[in-house]
């Protein structure tokens, strides 16, 4: 594991954001997962792993997401986790490709990971798909 650069956090902290669904927010949302987990004090490869496992998961939102829909982002961290939620409207129920390679990643490198897509919203246009994943530090041994 990589070396920690400052105190560990105690308590919980959240930090959300709401962009358009579209590929062009990607990078804004790498960034902000990176910086997220790096105030929490995860090492450089923990950071990578959660801001790699965040852009599988948005990018398939992203990539079936209603036009005109948003992206929510939200990522939740305490001391020896971080929780990651994203949710967008997809025009398909089956959006999220679970027996795909790039989910095969998310939960490769993630400790948890569930899909919750609800019913057609006709108001929406599609189906609220949510994605929640845990990242969980390792044991310091040292």
């Amino acid at each position: 594991m990589g070396n920690r650069i400052s105190e560990t956090v105690v308590g919980t902290t959240t930090i959300g954001v709401r962009v358009p669904a579209e590929t062009g927010h990607l990078i804004m949302l790498r960034a902000l997962a990176e910086t997220v987990a790096l105030i929490a004090d995860f090492g450089i490869d923990e950071v990578t792993d959660i801001r790699l496992a965040l852009d599988e998961v948005a990018t398939s939102l992203i990539l079936d997401a209603v036009p005109g829909s948003t992206l929510d982002c939200e990522f939740r961290y305490a001391e020896d986790r971080m929780f990651v939620r994203v949710g967008s409207v997809t025009a398909m129920l089956s959006a999220i490709g679970e027996d795909s390679f790039s989910w095969h990643i998310v939960r490769t490198l993630t400790d948890s990971v569930t899909v919750t897509r609800e019913p057609y919203d006709g108001l929406l246009s599609g189906y609220p798909t949510v994605v929640d994943f845990t990242w969980v530090r390792a044991p310091d041994n040292g």
